[in-house]
């Protein structure tokens, strides 16, 4: 287990050195210049030289990333070139949001999404599988800006039951908190739910066909149990495989989504740094995001060892 776990975590500090290179890299070579944004248009290219020698800016790449990658192994992520706050302490200001929307998110759509996979599996062929299997298809192809136009004009335009827009801290109450990350919620849960479902209900058919699951019938076993006992069990790792690969896609649509309600997370600070050419904003989100994508994906490996312990080997 321990060279196991050695193992996954090399392979990590390997994805992130390769992140850190790329970002950096591609954030520089991309047109737009965001000295010439802080500077103004009444800017003279004197004072915009001088601007961007103050910020190091003028270095050549090399000598930058490596001033940048020093200081982040230092757990410095750098200053915002436009606001002069530490990115640290712009992310942090902006975490409440994105972490409990990604949450809820997480929490609710996973036992729908494997209890659908599950249902389907079971009634495969039948009116309640295609049904099933077609709303999942309507769910992953669907834009989640188009999702979350509708959710708020039923919802919160037509019948004013939900909140059009924004968010409510956690400290001002546990329902305002709530209504106000409902809509972004099944938004955000939309795709991920039919990712989800789709690949449960596959695993599901691959594990009811086995002999095992055949002799548990010709025992008598329960149904429930048989699924659930028998079979969920066993089809463990590839539904656990896309849980953790479908980080993605909520990490990917909170962007979206908060820019659709117009929540102030991390999100919404990644779609400002960009359209500003934030360097230290855009660098230090891409890599605290990268970092606790490949984590998750570390416990999601872990996991597998629980279900399976095979894969240690």
């Amino acid at each position: 287990m321990l060279n196991f776990i050695a193992r996954r975590i090399a392979s990590i500090a390997i994805v992130m050195a390769v992140v850190g290179v790329t970002v950096f890299l591609m954030l520089r070579l991309v047109p737009g210049d965001p000295i010439a944004i802080l500077a103004g248009d009444n800017a003279t290219q004197d004072q915009i030289d001088a601007i961007r020698k103050n910020l190091g800016l003028d270095d050549a790449l090399p000598l930058q990333f490596f001033r940048w990658a020093s200081a982040v192994l230092k757990g410095d992520f750098g200053i915002s070139i436009f606001s002069g706050v530490p990115v640290l302490q712009l992310i942090g200001e902006r975490l409440e949001p994105t972490v409990s929307l990604t949450l809820i998110t997480l929490f609710v759509s996973v036992p729908i999404a494997v209890a659908a996979g599950i249902t389907a599996a079971s009634k495969a062929g039948s009116l309640v599988d295609r049904t099933l299997m077609a709303l999942s298809v309507l769910g992953f192809s669907a834009p989640g800006f188009v999702i979350g136009y509708v959710l708020i004009y039923f919802f919160a335009i037509t019948f004013k039951w939900l909140p059009v827009q924004g968010y409510a801290h956690l400290a001002d109450g546990v329902w305002p908190w709530l209504q106000r990350l409902i809509l972004p919620a099944i938004t955000l849960g939309f795709a991920y739910v039919a990712l989800i479902a789709r690949i449960t209900r596959t695993a599901m058919l691959d594990v009811l066909a086995e002999d095992y699951i055949r002799t548990a019938k010709a025992k008598g076993v329960a149904p429930a149990s048989m699924l659930l006992r028998h079979g969920l069990k066993n089809a463990g790792v590839p539904i656990i495989t896309i849980v953790g690969i479908g980080i993605s896609v909520l990490i990917g649509g909170a962007i979206v989504t908060e820019t659709v309600f117009n929540i102030p997370g991390v999100g919404r600070l990644v779609v400002d740094a960009i359209q500003k050419r934030d360097y230290p904003v855009i660098q230090g989100i891409t890599l605290l995001l990268s970092a606790a994508y490949v984590l998750i994906n570390l416990l999601i490996d872990l996991t597998y060892t629980i279900i399976d312990p095979r894969v240690r080997y």
